[in-house]
């Protein structure tokens, strides 16, 4: 019982990681006009799912899927998409690291 609830609360710890980095990667990759979009970005580990979301809520930022995809009129700005694709090995090493220091 002890070293599953070490792994779990190891894991939670590093989604955590993983959320305040991806956050941060994909506010610095946002494009800025008024910076609402920016401003807006944030992160959510969903435990029960062992996982962590990215991105905006659709009420205070309806735009951000066409910045990030982009429209026939508009060419695609991606942020979200690079913060989790171009940062793996860093978000490994958050792994890594929570996983070292459960002490098992």
């Amino acid at each position: 019982k002890e070293v599953k609830a070490a792994l779990e609360a190891a894991i939670l710890e590093a989604l955590q990681g993983i959320g305040e980095v991806a956050e941060k990667h994909a506010k610095a990759k946002a494009p800025v006009d008024t910076g609402n979009l920016r401003d807006h970005i944030r992160h959510m580990v969903v435990e029960d799912d062992k996982s962590v979301l990215i991105g905006t809520y659709d009420k205070e930022v309806p735009y951000a899927l066409y910045v990030e995809l982009g429209t026939h009129k508009m060419a695609a700005q991606p942020f979200l998409k690079p913060a989790a694709a171009e940062h793996g090995r860093e978000y490994r090493k958050i792994i890594e690291d929570a996983l070292k220091n459960t002490g098992l």
